[in-house]
C-alpha cells in the first residue's frame, strides 16, 4: 500500500500516509520543501503533521545544502529507553512512589538542578558520561557569540526534561518486563542556537525568493555554513548527553524505588529524531535530515513512542532504501495544543490515562491521547520500514 507518490513535486516525494489523511497546510509545506533547488528526494512519514517551515515526520536529502528549520529547533530531540530485570509482578501496588522519586531526580518544565550534576557521584563512568566531557565543555567557547552568556545555564540544564512532548515513562511490555524511557532533546541552548543561525540564513542572497523564508538554507563551502554545522553538531552531542544523564538519574531512582531487590539493567538503546547526517542516498553524499523521524538502517534499534497511555514500541530498522532507511518518530500530533485544549477536559485526560500514574491536570491537557494520532496505525503504515522487536505500555508517566 505504501509508499505512495505525492504529485506535482519538483523532488521526487514519497509519503507513507495517504495525501487526503494529511493537513492541507502540512501537504503545502511538503511541496514548498521539494521545490527547493537544492533537495535530491523527500520522504514522509506516516505521523507527519505541520511544523514550522518543514513539517514533523519529514526526511529531506539535499545536495550540499542544509535548511535549518528541517531540523527544527529542539537540535537532537530524541529517545532513550533500557530495558531492566524486574517484572510487572515486582513493582508494587501504587506507583505513586516511583514517579515521585523521578520527579524529584530529574527537573521538568522550565525547572533545571541547583548546580550541575556531579556526575562522578552516580559512579565510576556510568553510561559513560565522563567520557570526552571535559573536551566537549571547552567547545562551547566557540559556540555562537550570542549564546556565550548561557553556558552556566546550560550546565544545570543538562540532565533535565523540558515540557510539551517530553516525557519519562516506566513501562511493561507484552511479556511483563519494566522497561524505563524518556524522551527530550537539547534544552533551551539547543533552541537559541538553532534560532540564531535561522536568523542568519534569512539574510543570505541566496534566500531571498523562496516561496518560504523559513526554508532558508545554508550552502557547503561557506562560513555560515561552517558555522551552523559546528554549533548543530554540538547540540546534537548535548542532547544526547542530556538523555543519558536523565537515564542515569532516572535508573537510580527506579533502583531506590526497589530496596529489597538489586536491579539489571541492559545497554542503552538511543536515536535522534531531529538532526543531520552525511549519509549515501541512490550513490550520491547527501546532507539527510530528520525532522521527527529516525535513522532505521538494516538492524538498527529504533523507539517510536505513543501519546501518554497509548503504548510505545521498540523497533529495529529494516533498511529501506525508498525511505532513505528512515521511519516515524512517534504517533505524531491531529491537532494544535490550543485545539486541543478547546475540545478536551481534565476529567477527558483522567479517563484517557486511566491505570497510568501521571499529572492529570490542565497543565497537561494538550498532550493527551485524544489529541494525537493512533499509534498502531503509524505502526502499521510502516511495516516495510520497520519490525517491531517490542510493544510496551506505559504505567508511569512524567511530564513536564
Amino acid at each position: 500500500m505504501y509508499p505512495v507518490r505525492l504529485e506535482g513535486t519538483r523532488a521526487p516525494t514519497l509519503m507513507w500516509a495517504e495525501e487526503v489523511g494529511v493537513e492541507q497546510q502540512a501537504l503545502q509545506q511538503i511541496r514548498n520543501v521539494a521545490s527547493l533547488p537544492w533537495v535530491h528526494g523527500v520522504r514522509v512519514m506516516p505521523d507527519v503533521h505541520v511544523g514550522s517551515g518543514a513539517t514533523v515526520g519529514s526526511v529531506i536529502a539535499m545536495r550540499d545544502a542544509v535548511a535549518p528549520a528541517a531540523v527544527g529547533v529542539d537540535i537532537g530531540c530524541g529517545m532513550t529507553a533500557v530495558r531492566t530485570d524486574v517484572r510487572a509482578k515486582d513493582l508494587p501496588d501504587s506507583l505513586r512512589g516511583i514517579r515521585s522519586r523521578i520527579e524529584r531526580a530529574v527537573p521538568v518544565g522550565f525547572s533545571m538542578h541547583d548546580r550541575s550534576v556531579n556526575i562522578g557521584s552516580l559512579g565510576p563512568n556510568v553510561l559513560g558520561l565522563e567520557t570526552g566531557l571535559r573536551k566537549f565543555w571547552k567547545q562551547f567557547a566557540d559556540l555562537h557569540p550570542g549564546v556565550q552568556s548561557r553556558e552556566s545555564r546550560a550546565l544545570k540544564q543538562l540532565g533535565t526534561l523540558g515540557g510539551g512532548n517530553h516525557f519519562i515513562e516506566v513501562c511493561l511490555s507484552d511479556e511483563g518486563e519494566v522497561w524505563l524511557m524518556l524522551h527530550s532533546g537539547s534544552r533551551n541552548i539547543g533552541k537559541e542556537l538553532a534560532e540564531r543561525h535561522i536568523s542568519v540564513a534569512r539574510t543570505l542572497t541566496h534566500n531571498q525568493g523562496l516561496v518560504d523564508r523559513d526554508l532558508a538554507v545554508f550552502l557547503a563551502g561557506t562560513p555560515e555554513m561552517e558555522a551552523y554545522r559546528h554549533d548543530l553538531n554540538w547540540a546534537q552531542e548535548y542532547a544526547s548527553r542530556n538523555r543519558t544523564l536523565m537515564m542515569a538519574l532516572v535508573m537510580r531512582a527506579f533502583a531506590e524505588s526497589m530496596p529489597n531487590r538489586k536491579v539489571g539493567f541492559d545497554d542503552l538503546i538511543s536515536c535522534h529524531h531531529n538532526y543531520v547526517a552525511e549519509e549515501t542516498i541512490d550513490g550520491l553524499d547527501l546532507l539527510v535530515t530528520r525532522k521527527g523521524a529516525i535513522r532505521a538502517g538494516a538492524g538498527e534499534l529504533g523507539l517510536i513512542p505513543g501519546s501518554m497511555g497509548t503504548g510505545s514500541y521498540v523497533v529495529r530498522g529494516l533498511g529501506s532504501a525508498q525511505s532513505f532507511h528512515s521511519a516515524s518518530h512517534g504517533a505524531g500530533r491531529k491537532m494544535s495544543r490550543s485545539k486541543a485544549k478547546r475540545t478536551f477536559t481534565v476529567d477527558d485526560l483522567i479517563e484517557q490515562t486511566a491505570g497510568v500514574e501521571s499529572r492529570k491536570d490542565a497543565g497537561v491537557v494538550d498532550e493527551i491521547p485524544g489529541a494525537y494520532k493512533n499509534i498502531d496505525d503509524v505502526i502499521a503504515a510502516q511495516s516495510d520500514l520497520v519490525e517491531v522487536v517490542a510493544h510496551l505500555r506505559q504505567v508511569v508517566c512524567v511530564k513536564g
